[in-house]
């Protein structure tokens, strides 16, 4: 553009020069030579050739030096890093990662931060057991504010997945929120864990920990025949549906003790070795599969009395279930509640013909009350009396049989289970009718995990009589050392880092 400017500019000089005036007359006689040759305008006014050659040179070279300039700032462009904007060139932009690799990312840090806090929790009862509650005060904190922050990141996974937000912008911003939490978790354990190995001081302490560990063993050992017995008179008593939560609990815990008498020993040896490391290493896989040999047993404990309570229960649930319905029926005999007063009719119905059969106990009394506290769920009578009793019975039982089943199984559970989990236990303390279907879930998502990822020692040939296998699947320990790689501990994954786990 300037060198054209210029041109014009140079065309249209002379013509703006030439002299307007009239001429004036000479004054001899002769023709009179025009100044500057004859090349310079004629009497019409015209323009010879001369006058243009510097204009056309002119425009030449400004073409030279702008096809220049445009040559050079192309190549510029392409071998800059970051190309400017303009006209003919497009601003690089950063990749934007596809929402499922975020939403995988997620849900690798949900699990990971809900292991620190199982691990936490389980290393934590051992030190209670050795220092009391005063000493143990503020881990028993940072514990608690682990979990608020994880269960606010699987509160915000909840309503991910049920579409909110929309937006896709929005959506990406609540899975880094969700990443953001569950690092906070994991920050907060990590931030106490050096003043809690400072408590614990086993590289001075370790003959005492090692004879709390060992006290605890023998205790469960001497539990297990007990618990055996209970879960075959629960056979004896109940349908099979009744205890098919538990069944093999006995025998996982007999698992997980043959385990834990093995690194018992081992850091017994390896401390009269002078290998402290070692020892300490041994005692806490002990301590891993001690806790959840005591899960295994109390469980099944537990599902004995809520069985007993719950046959208590049922022949009140019935007479207060009966009473809502005839209310309901008065109110809205015809209305919108018409089809779900058939159907609690047919269940109750169902349930009084179980009870009235030769043998009471052919039934099982806590599903009995779960399709009661179902089929009058959608007419609003379960939250107060008898039926809210009976909901929350069957709600928690539920709930603490699938948080039971995932913290035994973590090393294979993933985290389509544990939101469904951390989703009952949310309803549970808000309506504990509603906590009974995602607990389910969430055991049956669980189990499911497990099945999938089968024997995490199968090529190991000592791996079931030494109890191996069942402690990488229970996550006690991590890693893919033949003996199933370091045990976790109280702490974040900074903590896990710097004793040598790697990370999940």
């Amino acid at each position: 553009m300037l060198g054209g400017a210029v041109g014009v500019v140079w065309l249209v000089l002379p013509v703006m020069t030439i002299n307007a005036e009239v001429p004036v007359a000479a004054t001899g006689g002769g023709a009179v030579a025009v100044a500057g040759g004859p090349g310079r305008q004629d009497a019409e006014g015209g323009t010879s050739a001369a006058d243009l050659v510097l204009p056309l040179v002119a425009l030449g070279g400004v073409g030279v030096l702008a096809g220049y300039g445009y040559v050079r700032r192309t190549r510029r462009a392409r071998t800059r890093t970051t190309p400017g904007v303009g006209v003919g060139v497009v601003s690089a932009q950063p990749p934007v990662t596809p929402l499922p690799v975020l939403e995988r990312q997620a849900g690798a840090s949900l699990v990971q931060a809900d292991d620190c806090l199982r691990t936490s929790r389980e290393e934590l009862a051992f030190v209670h057991a050795r220092f009391g509650d005063t000493a143990i005060e503020p881990f028993v904190r940072a514990l608690r504010d682990a979990e608020r922050e994880l269960s606010a990141a699987f509160a915000i996974r909840l309503r991910y997945d049920q579409g909110v937000p929309e937006e896709d912008a929005a959506r990406r911003h609540a899975l880094a929120g969700i990443v953001g939490r569950c690092a906070e978790v994991g920050r907060r354990l990590d931030t106490e864990a050096p003043a809690f190995d400072q408590l614990r001081a086993l590289e001075e302490e370790l003959n005492n920990a090692l004879g709390i560990a060992e006290a605890r063993f023998r205790e469960l050992a001497g539990r297990t025949g007990s618990v055996d017995a209970t879960l075959a008179d629960l056979h004896a008593r109940y349908p099979a549906t009744a205890t098919t939560t538990v069944t093999g609990y006995v025998e996982q815990a007999k698992d997980r003790l043959v385990f834990a008498t093995t690194h018992l020993n081992q850091a017994r040896q390896s401390a009269d070795l002078g290998d402290t490391g070692q020892a300490i290493r041994d005692l806490r896989a002990a301590e891993g599969a001690i806790s959840q040999a005591d899960t295994f047993l109390n469980d099944v404990d537990r599902l004995a009395n809520s069985l007993a309570t719950a046959a208590e229960l049922v022949p009140a649930t019935l007479t207060g279930a009966e009473s809502d319905i005839a209310r309901a029926t008065v109110t809205s005999p015809t209305g919108p509640l018409h089809t779900h007063l058939a159907h609690a009719h047919t269940t109750l119905a169902a349930v009084r013909e179980e009870l009235a059969g030769d043998r009471p106990y052919d039934h099982d009394p806590l599903d009995a009350l779960r399709r009661i506290v179902q089929a009058l769920l959608p007419l609003g009578g379960t939250r107060d009396g008898v039926l809210g009793a009976a909901a929350w019975l069957v709600g928690r039982r539920d709930v603490g049989s699938a948080d039971g089943f995932i913290a035994t199984h973590r090393g294979a559970v993933g985290v389509a289970a544990r939101i469904r989990l951390a989703e009952a236990e949310l309803l549970l303390t808000t309506d504990p009718a509603a906590a009974d279907v995602p607990a389910l879930e969430a055991r049956e998502s669980a189990e499911q995990d497990v099945r999938v990822h089968g024997n995490p020692c199968a090529g190991a040939a000592d791996a079931h009589t030494s109890g191996v296998g069942g402690a990488v699947l229970g996550g006690i320990l991590l890693g893919e050392d033949p003996d199933g790689g370091p045990p976790l501990c109280f702490g974040g994954p900074a903590t896990r880092k710097r004793r040598g786990v790697p990370p999940t």
